[in-house]
């Protein structure tokens, strides 16, 4: 056994009956533990010249596994880096007020409108540069839940290609990235998607964060010095 489902199988009862995880958690916490154990199957391959045989157990391929994990991440890094644009591409990085990450937290699927939030913000700094040829860019974006704190810290990372295909013109490189509109239409979306979402009750918040963040939502867009490879890594 690795470290990892040493420590999960010495406190599996403490996790499972006292910290109430979420049924998918347990569900990854049970693959994890028994990721290479024997007892629950596995191939067994043969020699056909020799006659050695080797038996190898099932892996449980599950992206909480260290092992099984890290290929996981490695074959999505492949397949995202086919996707891309041949451009240069800028790291960005939406982030949310601590007052809202609880909303978050007790409805899981509100983290949808984070997606759709930063689909829209970039779509439209782009259209906004010529209304005409409304450029469009390639983007990719992820989601990460917690912060290198390990707390609770919904973000989205977004991969954007500095230019975009307009109706005429097929390709136009954008070097400047406007923070002002990032911040400040990220700010509207996320909380013209969340009223809706969650109704009237969440007006007063709402107009609580225009208060508290008149400048918007965090939004690191900063000209990335690595090529899309590496960042996509």
């Amino acid at each position: 056994m690795n470290i990892l489902q040493s420590v999960f199988t010495d406190y599996y009862e403490h996790i499972i009956y006292e910290l109430h995880p979420r049924p998918a958690v347990i569900e990854n916490v049970n693959k994890m533990i028994h990721c290479g154990d024997s007892s629950h199957g596995g191939a067994m391959y043969g020699c056909p010249h020799c006659g050695n045989l080797k038996f190898v157990p099932f892996r449980c391929k599950s992206r909480f596994c260290p092992s099984c994990g890290n290929k996981y991440n490695q074959l999505r890094s492949f397949h995202m880096s086919c996707k891309l644009v041949s451009c240069v591409h800028r790291h960005c990085v939406f982030t949310i007020p601590e007052e809202l990450r609880v909303y978050f937290l007790k409805d899981r699927s509100l983290l949808n409108c984070l997606f759709h939030s930063v689909r829209d913000v970039v779509l439209r700094m782009f259209s906004k540069i010529n209304k005409t040829e409304n450029f469009t860019p390639g983007f990719i974006c992820v989601l990460h839940t917690f912060g290198r704190d390990l707390k609770w810290n919904p973000h989205i990372h977004a991969l954007i290609s500095e230019g975009g295909a307009g109706n005429i013109t097929p390709w136009r490189p954008v070097k400047h990235f406007d923070y002002n509109f990032l911040r400040n239409a990220f700010r509207k979306v996320l909380l013209e998607q969340l009223t809706f979402r969650i109704g009237p009750a969440f007006r007063k918040v709402k107009n609580e964060m225009y208060t508290k963040h008149s400048n918007g939502f965090y939004v690191r867009a900063k000209p990335s010095l690595c090529t899309p490879d590496i960042t996509i890594k």
